[in-house]
């Protein structure tokens, strides 16, 4: 195990929209930086329509993330969740978060609306996974 935390850039993860590593491994943690629903392979691609697209898109850079860095989304502990339209999105986005869990482990969770997010998304969402 590193002394120092690693910071990671992930092949074939989607382009970062700001300077900053897609996550940072420290111990046994993996901080994953908030996804967009951008196309890993064409970041020109215009983003999906709809929240469910929208979600759906954002699991899938996260765990591009994920199994880039070692982990695996079992290992996924913590998720925060930031929806432009708190209440049009939230029961839709659950929709689609949920598939991804059995109901036995949920990981710790919080989600909030905010004002905007970067290129118009309706959602972003970081991880923190633990892998011993």
């Amino acid at each position: 195990m590193a002394d120092q935390p690693e910071f990671l850039m992930v092949p074939g993860a989607p382009v970062p929209v700001a300077p900053f590593s897609h996550a940072v491994r420290a111990g046994p943690f993996l901080f994953v930086t908030g996804q967009m629903p951008t196309d890993p392979w064409d970041d020109s691609r215009k983003l999906p329509d709809g929240i469910a697209a929208q979600t759906r898109r954002v699991i899938e850079n996260l765990r591009i993330v994920l199994e880039g860095s070692g982990y695996a989304w079992q290992d996924v502990v913590q998720a925060r969740i930031y929806l432009t339209d708190f209440e049009r999105d939230y029961a839709a986005m659950n929709e689609v978060w949920r598939i991804h869990f059995p109901a036995e482990r949920l990981p710790a969770r919080t989600c909030v609306g905010v004002t905007g997010l970067a290129r118009g998304a309706l959602v972003e969402i970081d991880l923190v996974a633990w892998k011993p």
